[in-house]
């Protein structure tokens, strides 16, 4: 029998698809439909719903907070403060877990990872996890060789626009490792690269054959 994963504010399910090829039954929780959502979904306030009969939980709270491109706006998202307020959601229960946002969130980075780490090497997207068993592993710096794309929310950034042609939505997917979410879901997911290596780990922590 699998292992249950909760996924907290889980958009469309990239963080999900990860846990499942690890070996985890993930149900995910968002405040917005998620119509595109790969497995049990549930419509509710990620720092409301209750934590308790699952054995994992992984945690994706906004970020925009904490993207380096606040340093070239003043506007502000307003949900910087969801990060401290799950961290403390899920210090108060017993399930190991796993917090994930950009680089530069004020939070420990027990794993940075990259798309060049997991053979996505024309994906450019750090991305730092926090673990309950503090994490920690020797991996070779990131490093592209290839020109790089970057996916963002709603447009592709200028340094990919080469001789007038802008990178593509599924040559964004292919680098993502996606294939079924729309351009904005695209903008916010997490490759399934990542957390498929961070749920082997986690199944490690549980003392669960992968």
């Amino acid at each position: 029998m699998r292992p249950r994963l909760l996924d907290l504010f889980c958009g469309a399910g990239g963080a999900a698809m990860g846990y499942h090829r690890a070996g985890f039954d993930v149900t995910g929780v968002d405040i917005k439909p998620m119509r595109r959502y790969p497995f049990t979904f549930i419509q509710a306030d990620a720092l409301d719903v209750p934590l308790g009969g699952y054995d994992a939980i992984h945690a994706s709270p906004p970020c925009q907070d904490h993207s380096v491109t606040q340093n070239f706006t003043t506007r502000r998202h307003g949900s910087g403060w969801m990060l401290a307020t799950t961290r403390e959601r899920l210090l108060a229960q017993s399930a190991p877990w796993v917090i994930e946002n950009v680089p530069g969130a004020p939070m420990r980075p027990d794993y940075k990872l990259c798309g060049c780490m997991f053979g996505l090497p024309r994906l450019k997207r750090e991305r730092w996890f926090e673990t309950s068993w503090h994490g920690f592993d020797l991996r070779p710096a990131c490093h592209h060789l290839e020109p790089v794309i970057t996916v963002t929310g709603h447009d592709v950034p200028s340094h990919q626009r080469k001789f007038g042609r802008s990178i593509t939505l599924d040559e964004r997917k292919q680098a993502m490792g996606i294939d079924w979410m729309g351009r904005d879901e695209l903008g916010q997911a997490i490759p399934p690269a990542y957390t498929e290596y961070l749920g082997r780990q986690l199944l490690d922590v549980l003392g669960v054959a992968a």
